[in-house]
């Protein structure tokens, strides 16, 4: 796979003085075109092995371009709030957005490839997360970004005398370490490694491109023009998608849209709940209290400190997701838990993949994360409202669950509750709410049009949990368990209960 990576290409001088010019101004011209279009973001991979000359090169890159609009980040290794969180959580807070480009210097590919090699991996915890790195991958790129990924190749002899020649130069002796003669050593398996890795992860939508770093005139010119094609390439394509993808419908398309049906057959996990349940006062309050106080030991646990907690809450508008928010989080401590309320998407949240504002808000362990609306909505309002193109919300399921999968592997307990009331019990709460001067904020016009739309959202969230309730993260359902007496809203306590 390397062998034509061993050739010995090199460009002379007078070559390289002529091209780099007119190369540097073909390359600021589509950085501008990308820029002023916001159509889709450009991440770009770089990895290879020690002395093939990847820093030389990522400087050259914002040296070509104009830097200001190139994100660059280069992983070391991890810090305590990274080793904290999945893997992938330093990657995703790195992407770029839209019209940007991101360097990513020692990508995903770097630690799955040093671990292996120095049998801290084994090759079947490597395949799994070569497996992960593939659904992340085609997100990306179904998501619209240009992925391009280049890996700096040396052949034995060659990274023998870069590093001897690095080493014996005054001005760049601190460059070489003993890590570097260490992995040195270990060549035959690092190729090994590598070569395995390239192969099973080169796909039609994010190829791998092998350069020569010997000579560095032929690797700046090498990646520069390979650059410049692939984002000339996509630039000149017509008929965008990630335009549709961000842009809203007009209402009028939305309401003239045919109501989905549901397949014969199919089974309506939420007309089989009972909502007819209630709970006396004096119960309610004695369960609720016990509740409490055994979340509040338990989250003082010093077990606790080696776990996390993401409670995600989705249920039907005025079915009392704030309430029992708020029941919650009065028996934890305050510096334990966040409360992430999910509104519609700002500017800078469309210039990313949807789960970006997510992957954000992953709490640390020891932490709780609580999410008022959640990565849910891409299945659910983005489906019926029409914001989502069909394509995306359907293979939005497999995304989630590989989300939570990565969560619930970072002993990240994942938590989902749907919250559901009866559409006539829906009708009197936003009736009491408009006459309750203290609660109209709560209601707005959307609220009343979304109930036009019950049957599809029922729909919907049928489809949601026959395709994302795991054994990893069931979801639970609470049932407006109103008190007799009190007339109290929905409480998970005793009522909470998996898919029937």
């Amino acid at each position: 796979m390397f062998e034509t990576a061993e050739l010995g290409h090199s460009v002379d001088k007078e070559t390289f003085n002529t091209e780099v010019p007119k190369l540097r101004e073909a390359l600021l011209n589509a950085q501008f075109d990308l820029l002023e279009a916001k159509r889709f973001p450009v991440v770009i991979l770089i990895g290879g092995v020690d002395g093939a000359g990847k820093g030389e090169t990522v400087n050259v890159l914002n040296e070509w371009m104009d830097p200001r609009h190139i994100v660059t980040h280069a992983f070391a290794e991890p810090s305590d709030e990274e080793r904290e969180r999945p893997p992938m959580w330093r990657f995703w807070r790195a992407l770029p957005p839209k019209g940007k480009i991101g360097i990513l210097f020692g990508s995903w590919y770097s630690a799955p490839v040093v671990e292996r090699v120095n049998g801290q991996m084994k090759k079947g915890e490597l395949d799994h997360v070569l497996e992960r790195i593939g659904h992340f991958e085609r997100m990306l790129t179904d998501d619209g970004a240009l992925l391009l990924k280049f890996w700096f190749h040396l052949s034995k002899k060659a990274q023998k005398k870069r590093l001897s020649d690095l080493e014996d130069d005054d001005l760049t002796r601190y460059r070489v370490t003993k890590r570097d003669w260490k992995r040195f050593e270990q060549y035959d398996e690092f190729r090994s490694v590598a070569e395995k890795v390239l192969r099973e992860t080169s796909t039609g939508s994010a190829p791998w491109s092998i350069v020569e770093g010997v000579d560095e005139r032929y690797r700046s010119l090498t990646v520069g023009k390979a650059i410049l094609d692939a984002l000339t390439a996509r630039l000149a394509e017509t008929a965008p998608v990630e335009e549709k993808r961000t842009k809203a419908p007009k209402k009028t398309d939305r309401a003239s849209k045919a109501p989905e049906q549901p397949a014969f057959g199919k089974k309506d996990i939420l007309g089989e709940l009972d909502l007819s349940k209630s709970i006396d006062k004096d119960s309610y309050e004695k369960k609720l209290e016990r509740c409490q106080r055994d979340l509040n030991l338990l989250s003082r646990d010093d077990r606790f400190k080696n776990h996390a907690v993401v409670l995600a809450y989705e249920g039907s508008d005025a079915a009392g997701k704030g309430g029992n928010i708020r029941r919650v989080t009065a028996a934890l401590d305050a510096r334990r838990y966040e409360v992430h309320p999910v509104a519609a998407p700002t500017e800078d949240e469309r210039a990313q993949p949807y789960l970006w504002r997510f992957w954000r808000d992953v709490p640390r362990l020891g932490q709780f994360s609580i999410f008022d609306r959640t990565w849910y909505g891409r299945v659910l309002v983005e489906r019926v409202e029409g914001f989502a193109p069909e394509a995306d919300w359907q293979r939005a399921y497999g995304e989630i669950n590989d989300f939570e999968e990565q969560l619930d592997e970072n002993r990240t307990i994942v938590i989902k509750l749907w919250l559901q009331i009866s559409k006539d019990e829906q009708e009197a709460r936003f009736s009491a709410r408009e006459k309750t001067g203290f609660k109209r904020y709560k209601i707005t016009e959307e609220d009343w049009r979304n109930r036009k739309k019950w049957d599809a959202y029922q729909l919907a969230v049928n489809d949601m949990v026959e395709r994302t309730s795991t054994d990893i993260a069931p979801c639970s359902f609470a049932r407006p368990c109103r008190s007799r007496r009190a007339g109290r809203r929905p409480t998970s306590c005793d009522c909470a209960s998996p898919p029937p």
